[in-house]
């Protein structure tokens, strides 16, 4: 892809804001390319991840013997790792699958039927809408898109496709966060009234591979059709290996931990995007020239959008240079908490009589219960070889090719759970308050449509 951003963008037909303020109350059509109980489904692997070769793929084959399900080949611009990812392949299955040098190679291969993408964070939402335009079924990582343009696109494409999507949300098919969403919208945990969430780790090499970036060359992979609609800039093998650390080629951490975590929240709550976000953060430990927060926090305020007595407040905060407290998920009601670390919901915190009588109000106070089974957790992980959330994400999207049910992890989840990241990405970058214009279907700081 040689066009410039702008060119590239008029070539793919960005969908109108009407288009797709208008879809999302679409129900799913009926799917062309379901295939019966007796029939193979060939799947391709575009881009042969660390993510891919560790998870998504190991989940596959859990399954793919039970669901008549096979992979046809992997699709990758880098030979380094299209040839591991068929040695990788071949490691499994015993046999040498097809390797593509890139994606126009795979899909012009009739045999193909779905592809499992897994390819640099910029890049989902625009392989996505190849799979779409295809009419392959996808199961797309997370996350979905890291601007607006790209997530409208692939939205638009997607819905009129009618392919099965899975986006790699995978908490989604989590049986403790399933009991999550079941139980708090059934109304028994009270109104949400606070939301605190981290992901801290301290690791200097994440995102980095210094190998890797000493070792690729130009001439191993086709950087033209690496960059797709940024805009163009000379080779770099940093941005190509260590893009997490770049914008825009990733957002780092909005768009690498916090998705997964903000989806919940539009999950549980029902409210598809906050009514604002603000932000900072800096670069304070890790000076490797990266242009992507090692530290951030972001506080989000959601709710009705015509009523702003109602609400609550999520504040998410990481950082990559101190591990304490590590991952946190806590959801806060007037009666107690949910604590997704301990899948526990307990009274803490709740309101108690002493305090509640004196204002002529009822005590309110959580029973304990546990959201799901955590040895059954460790162990379905150490029989299946991968965690368990992934696992049953990866089946359930194999299972809804067969049925042509929507999946756990639909096009709507995956744009939405965008709109928070770059809102979120919007506010880091321009210190101002982010906010959704839902006509336009834009992100705005202090009145301006917020573009790289």
């Amino acid at each position: 892809m040689n066009q410039s951003r702008r060119e590239f963008l008029k070539k793919t037909a960005v969908g109108t804001a009407g288009f797709v303020a208008g879809s999302m109350g679409l129900t799913a059509r009926s799917y062309g390319r379901i295939q019966g109980a007796n029939d193979r489904i060939a799947v391709g692997v575009v881009g042969f991840s660390d993510r891919a070769k560790d998870a998504l793929l190991p989940a596959f084959f859990n399954h793919s013997r039970e669901m008549n399900c096979e992979i046809l080949g992997v699709s990758d611009i880098w030979n380094r790792r299209r040839a591991e990812g068929i040695g990788f392949l071949k490691g499994k299955t015993g046999t040498t699958l097809r390797a593509y040098r890139n994606n126009d190679e795979l899909y012009a291969d009739k045999d193909l039927d779905a592809v499992i993408i897994s390819t640099a964070d910029f890049q989902h939402a625009l392989h996505a809408v190849e799979a779409a335009r295809n009419k392959r079924h996808a199961y797309v990582e997370k996350p979905f898109a890291e601007t607006m343009e790209d997530n409208r696109l692939a939205l638009k494409s997607l819905k009129e496709s009618g392919i099965i999507f899975q986006i790699g949300s995978q908490r989604r098919s989590g049986r403790n966060y399933r009991a999550a969403a079941e139980f708090i919208r059934s109304g028994k945990f009270g109104d949400i009234t606070m939301v605190e969430m981290s992901w801290n780790v301290n690791q200097p090499g994440r995102w980095r591979r210094p190998s890797l970036v000493a070792d690729i060359r130009e001439s191993d992979t086709d950087w033209r059709r690496y960059i797709m609609n940024r805009p163009p800039e000379p080779w770099d093998p940093r941005k190509y290996v260590e893009y997490r650390l770049f914008w825009p080629y990733s957002s780092g951490i909005p768009g690498q931990w916090m998705c997964h975590q903000i989806d919940t929240v539009h999950w549980f709550s029902g409210f598809r995007f906050p009514r604002s976000v603000v932000a900072n953060g800096g670069i304070y430990m890790w000076k490797d020239g990266r242009s992507n927060d090692d530290t951030m926090t972001a506080v989000f305020d959601f709710g009705p959008p015509d009523d702003l007595r109602k609400g609550f407040q999520v504040v998410y905060s990481s950082r990559m240079h101190n591990s304490a407290n590590g991952v946190k998920e806590i959801y806060y009601s007037n009666g107690g908490e949910l604590n997704l670390d301990t899948n526990k919901v307990t009274p803490n915190g709740g309101l108690v009589e002493r305090f509640a009588s004196p204002m002529g109000m009822k005590p309110f106070l959580l029973s304990e219960m546990d959201l799901s089974d955590t040895s059954a957790r460790a162990e379905t992980a150490a029989a299946t070889g991968v965690e368990e959330m992934t696992n049953l994400h990866m089946r359930n999207w194999l299972e809804c090719m067969r049925s042509g049910k929507e999946t756990n992890g639909p096009v709507e989840a995956a744009y939405y759970h965008s709109v928070s990241t770059i809102m979120t990405t919007a506010a880091l970058r321009t210190g101002g308050a982010a906010r959704f214009d839902e006509r336009k279907q834009e992100v705005v700081v202090n009145g301006k449509v917020f573009h790289y």
